[in-house]
């Protein structure tokens, strides 16, 4: 189990989720304000998976309706799929650590192609 709270910095400001949901393989976290959440799953079968979703949420102008606020709201998804035989759990690391080494390399600049919609 996760140590409660867990916590995430998002543009330097270090947002403090204690727990708010603990199941059977999930658990769950929400910051105070109810604008960050992070949910972790675990599926077991044939394939293991694991699951990890933070999803954000802000009010921002309205582009469309001068003077007006909206609410936007966006998630990241992480989820690890493994058989359940044949990766240990330090060799699905290495591979999980290079995929992430990829994702941050040079400040982030392949997240940002993402984004951008290169493929």
């Amino acid at each position: 189990m996760f140590s409660d709270p867990q916590s995430v910095t998002i543009n330097a400001v270090e947002v403090s989720l204690p727990r708010v949901a603990s199941g059977e393989n999930s658990g769950g976290y929400k910051a105070a304000d109810g604008n960050v959440d992070m949910q972790l799953a675990h599926q077991y079968g044939k394939r293991f998976r694991h699951r990890t979703r933070l999803h954000h949420q802000k009010v921002a102008a309205d582009p469309l309706s001068t003077g007006y606020n909206k609410s936007y709201d966006m998630s990241v998804t992480l989820v690890i799929d493994t058989p359940d035989v044949g990766y240990t759990a330090t060799e699905a690391k290495q591979v999980i650590d290079g995929f992430i080494a990829w994702l941050s390399a040079s400040s982030g600049a392949n997240i940002t192609k993402i984004l951008g919609g290169e493929s």
